[in-house]
């Protein structure tokens, strides 16, 4: 076991990005106009729906709605992350316009060439 924290293991960057999402359950529940905290390569963190029912590893369809919603970035993911504040969303599919979008968000928001290229490399092979 490593004593390395979770932020200098991560290899995906989390991206604070103020934004709107829309979340439906495969089982039925929809949470619309979710408040999102931050963005990666690999997910999505937003805060904690009212009424929220899901447990960790339920599968959602997550779109999160940009530009007034004229652009939506559409992922299939799944609950990694649960606490009284917050809900981490694992992408499991991202359609190659979705992740073009995400790519270029998170391009424009890091600001580092090298670090992107490294993050999809680690996207690609993982």
């Amino acid at each position: 076991m490593t004593n390395t924290p979770s932020a200098e293991r991560r290899r995906f960057s989390r991206i604070p990005f103020p934004a709107t999402a829309h979340i439906k359950a495969y089982k039925g529940e929809l949470h619309l106009n979710c408040d999102v905290i931050d963005i990666s390569l690999k997910g999505i963190l937003i805060s904690l729906p009212t009424g929220w029912l899901g447990q960790m590893h339920d599968k959602y369809k997550v779109d999160l709605l940009l530009e007034n919603a004229q652009l939506v970035i559409h992922m299939y993911a799944s609950v990694a992350h649960l606490d009284d504040n917050s809900v981490g969303f694992l992408c499991e599919h991202i359609d190659l316009d979705s992740i073009s979008h995400l790519k270029r968000l998170v391009e424009l928001n890091l600001g580092d060439e090298e670090l992107l290229h490294r993050e999809l490399s680690a996207l690609i092979n993982s």
